[in-house]
């Protein structure tokens, strides 16, 4: 696989998930749906790693690296396929696209890490006032919305979390072995959760697109796009990598609009353009004032 070729793989699969999970929650019930996704992702990735004779490591810290990976998967997860009901899948995508700051306020209590700039404050309160409008806007169309936007800003972070949680552990482990180990750790989580929430499955209202977006989400979304995506984050640098975060949500909106009718307001392009000029200053703004840090030292 070469490095463009993932690079748009997985612009593409996080462009087209949120809609996935709208399609595949029309009538499946949302915990089944989700559950027969991890499913299909799990028989495929174990029969990747036979094939290509590796093993699923199974010591302790490799085990922590499975849980930490299971909370994001189970947790985002399963958060999402909720919010599926209330909200597009345009504005699931556009606060996905926030999970890099959820990441570094949390890193700043988990991992120690610096506490933001000035700028990158400036960054995020320039992405909260877009986000803002854009809640705004959707809590005025229905009384359901409220619901769903606190499903997915959970969603972002117990994705966030479980990032963060990851990087606390200090193993190597192949990309493809440690989709694999959490998404054997999750799949019981799942299966319990549709027990509890639901513990149905009334096969005779299932619908062909439903069942097709479950199988492209098992295939793509929970398989192929995560190991794109740890295959472009080793060959690229993390700043080119970060630009995918910007680029899904502006995608997401308009195949939402063109493919599923989802309403676009002016309210949300305008909230959608401050979301992404908010992770830009986030991302790259320090590099606006070189000047002013290099001048620093020889003023004191």
């Amino acid at each position: 696989m070469s490095v463009p070729a993932a690079y748009f793989a997985v612009v593409l699969i996080w462009s087209t998930t949120p809609l996935g999970i709208v399609w595949s929650s029309e009538s499946v019930s949302p915990t089944i749906a989700v559950l027969m996704r991890m499913v299909i992702a799990a028989v495929l990735g174990l029969t990747l790693l036979k094939c290509k004779g590796m093993s699923l490591p199974g010591n302790r810290q490799a085990m922590k690296v499975y849980w930490f990976s299971a909370l994001g998967i189970f947790g985002g997860m399963l958060c999402s396929y909720m919010a599926a009901a209330y909200i597009s899948s345009g504005m699931m995508s556009l606060i996905f696209g926030l999970s890099p700051v959820f990441s570094g306020l949390l890193a700043q209590k988990i991992l120690n890490e610096a506490r933001f700039s000035h700028m990158r404050k400036l960054a995020m309160l320039v992405s909260l006032s877009g986000l803002a409008l854009v809640c705004s806007d959707n809590l005025s169309m229905t009384e359901q919305n409220p619901l769903g936007l606190v499903f997915i800003l959970l969603a972002v972070f117990f994705f966030s979390l479980s990032g963060v949680l990851v990087k606390s552990v200090k193993v190597a482990i192949h990309p493809m072995a440690t989709t694999v180990g959490a998404l054997l750790v999750s799949i019981p989580l799942f299966f319990l959760a549709w027990l509890v929430l639901d513990g149905t499955m009334p096969v005779h209202e299932w619908q062909a697109r439903s069942l097709w977006a479950i199988l492209y989400l098992g295939v793509f979304g929970s398989l192929i796009g995560f190991v794109a995506y740890y295959y472009v984050l080793q060959k690229l640098t993390a700043s080119t990598v970060t630009l995918i975060t910007m680029i899904t949500p502006v995608i997401a909106l308009s195949i939402g609009a063109f493919l599923n009718n989802e309403t676009v307001s002016t309210n949300l392009l305008i909230g959608a353009a401050l979301v992404m000029t908010g992770l830009a200053i986030y991302n790259w703004g320090e590099k606006l004032l070189p000047a002013k840090r290099l001048a620093s030292p020889a003023e004191e």
